[in-house]
């Protein structure tokens, strides 16, 4: 690709190539604990009772300590914090030990090691405290349920520009590049290469194997597949129907029967997966409504993730049909649920939504 951030790339790609490696090292460590009762250093629950492992930590650790020694005048977000590995010594020594089985013995210490975590908790994803204006964004393991199952998950990086996303860079390491639809969480690549998709804002996107140099591999670039649907029989739904205590199931369906197109379709737990089966042309719409009006997304799971499609022709907005507001904060507070689809009915497919929600006498949900 031909645009100002080919220096922004080589650093990304050479860094997440890195992180794929950890978490498949990770995985290896964790067949290895569970035959050994071990198994509590690689599966932990978090306060808000997600799943986070040892290769969450350890790549955002990566990837915040390897692009900030590139890009020092950068701000950093990540999902995860140090706080566990502060209460848990045994588990900051791991992280450091499969950080140096990786080749990435980047951190003198369990202290520096939480302190280069813990550094993209501070800055807020505008850009304000940033001095270059820019953020980048980090989900280390977008879908830990599924990672942990050995099914899809992918590694998200985002470069925001004053809180637009100016690039974007995602990490597959179980999708195969040439996958055919419908696509779900078991969808394994059967030649275990994987793949990375990238975009940069105005500049297209494009998908290349996990492995080798940038030089040496040559990305094909994704036609702008969105622009050439038109009517509604030509959608296909990528969603969700294993997250019935986040998005509501029910209306999602309700929403393709009105529509009158094939339900599920592609179905991946992982937000950045479906972003990234959007770009690729596997699916090209989705629909999410959160199921109280107090839930948002978080910006991890979508930023930068979501360009992959803009780039092929998607419009993206929440159920009200307002731009998603990324520079809003850590949680997307500033939108609702997700409507995403080509261009040419994406005012179909948002329509859809707000009946669905009013004949389903969701309107609680529907008022601003």
């Amino acid at each position: 690709m031909e645009s100002p951030y080919r220096h922004e790339l080589e650093v990304a790609i050479k860094a997440v190539q890195q992180a794929a490696q950890i978490s498949r090292l990770a995985l290896s460590l964790a067949h290895e604990q569970s035959s050994g009762g071990d198994a509590d250093i690689f599966d932990i629950t978090k306060d808000d009772l997600s799943p986070v492992t040892i290769a969450d930590f350890a790549i955002q650790a990566l990837l915040t300590r390897t692009i900030s020694q590139a890009f020092p005048q950068d701000g950093f977000v990540g999902e995860e914090s140090a706080d566990q590995l502060r209460q848990n010594p045994r588990l900051s020594s791991r992280v450091l030990a499969i950080l140096e089985q990786a080749g990435a013995a980047l951190f003198r210490d369990a202290d520096e090691l939480c302190q280069v975590i813990d550094s993209c908790t501070t800055y807020h994803p505008s850009g304000a405290d940033s001095p270059s204006g820019r953020v980048w964004v980090f989900d280390p393991i977008d879908g830990t349920r599924t990672f942990i199952r050995r099914e899809q998950y992918a590694i998200n990086i985002a470069l925001l520009e004053h809180g637009r996303q100016i690039l974007s860079l995602v990490a597959c390491p179980v999708l195969s590049m040439d996958a055919s639809s419908p696509v779900n969480d078991r969808s394994i690549d059967p030649t275990g290469t994987g793949c990375i998709l990238f975009a940069a804002k105005g500049y297209g996107a494009y998908v290349r194997p996990l492995p080798g140099n940038l030089g040496e591999v040559k990305p094909r670039r994704l036609g702008r597949h969105a622009d050439k649907v038109h009517v509604p029989a030509d959608l296909r739904p990528v969603t969700c129907t294993t997250l019935p205590d986040s998005g509501i199931l029910d209306i999602h369906k309700a929403v393709a029967e009105r529509l009158n197109v094939t339900y599920p379709g592609c179905d991946l737990l992982g937000w950045v997966p479906r972003w990234a089966v959007l770009s690729l042309g596997l699916a090209n719409f989705t629909v999410w409504v959160y199921k109280r009006r107090d839930r948002y997304a978080k910006l991890w799971d979508h930023a930068g993730a979501m360009l992959l499609f803009e780039e092929v022709g998607g419009v993206i907005t929440d159920v009200y049909g307002k731009e998603i507001d990324l520079g809003s904060g850590r949680k997307l507070a500033s939108n609702f649920g997700f409507v995403a689809a080509p261009k040419d009915l994406h005012h179909v497919v948002l329509q859809a939504v707000q009946e669905t929600l009013i004949s389903s006498r969701r309107t609680d949900l529907f008022s601003q």
